[in-house]
């Protein structure tokens, strides 16, 4: 189960401070004709690294908008995507938005052309010029994120949430572990150790598959952490949160 609309990303380790991000709603256009609502949020300087944010199944909302800005507090361009423009439109939805309609529409077809038109954004000068470009991505988007990897995109890495990487009953989309062979970047998996929907044996298969393609990879499982348990309110997984935001940061900075 996602996290709920009150939810908001834990603060990163920030050296220094003092930066002023400049944030603003985009609406991007993907190659075949659609349009997409994003967040930018660009860090106090030209070139760096920039980041892709795939949001949970609920789409562009609060959480993933506080969560750019705080890329960009960190020096990392940030550019966060809605889902749902095909189906929905562009323009911010309530608390009350069904979104299992609109996400039953998605395919990963139509996600990779939207990252797409979001990556070429975050390179372009009014994206911040990033002269590497990561994804990250969160349940829903932490799947899709990882499978950015094998899109073509030519990302410097890619991060993912709680996304789920082995084949479950219904399943329409090729798996993480399925696609893994054609990884062309290095990956960083961040799991809850009490997540019910995220067999350890299924992140085995993901590191197994991983390590086999010759794919740089760091998988991590928290002990005890539910899912979703990337989130402010949370205090009982401070530690964890704090310890991603680090391995997030290392890996961005090691790989860009």
């Amino acid at each position: 189960m996602c996290s709920g609309s009150e939810a908001r990303p834990p603060l990163p380790p920030i050296a220094g401070g003092g930066e002023v991000p400049k944030e603003r709603e985009l609406v991007l256009r993907a190659a075949d004709g659609n349009r997409l609502g994003a967040h930018d949020a660009s860090a106090d300087r030209e070139g760096g690294p920039g980041i892709l944010i795939l949001p949970d199944v609920r789409g562009l909302h609060t959480f993933y908008r506080e969560l750019a800005l705080r890329f960009a507090q960190a020096g990392i361009h940030a550019c966060a995507i809605d889902y749902f423009g095909r189906t929905a439109g562009v323009g911010v939805r309530g608390t009350d938005f069904d979104h299992r309609p609109h996400v039953d529409q998605t395919t990963d077809e139509t996600i990779a052309m939207d990252a797409a038109a979001a990556i070429g954004h975050l390179r372009s000068s009014a994206g911040g010029g990033a002269t590497a470009v990561f994804s990250v991505g969160f349940c829903f988007g932490g799947r899709n994120s990882f499978n950015l990897a094998a899109r073509g995109h030519g990302l410097a890495g890619v991060i993912g949430f709680y996304g789920r990487v082995a084949r479950h009953p219904g399943d329409a989309e090729d798996t993480p572990v399925e696609l893994a062979e054609r990884y062309a970047c290095p990956v960083l998996g961040l799991f809850g150790g009490a997540d019910p929907s995220i067999h350890p044996e299924d992140i085995e298969a993901f590191r197994t598959a991983l390590d086999r393609a010759g794919v740089r990879n760091e998988l991590v499982v928290y002990d005890g952490a539910p899912h979703s348990f990337f989130d402010r309110s949370h205090e009982q997984f401070r530690d964890a949160c704090d310890d991603a935001w680090r391995r997030i940061l290392t890996f961005i900075k090691g790989t860009a």
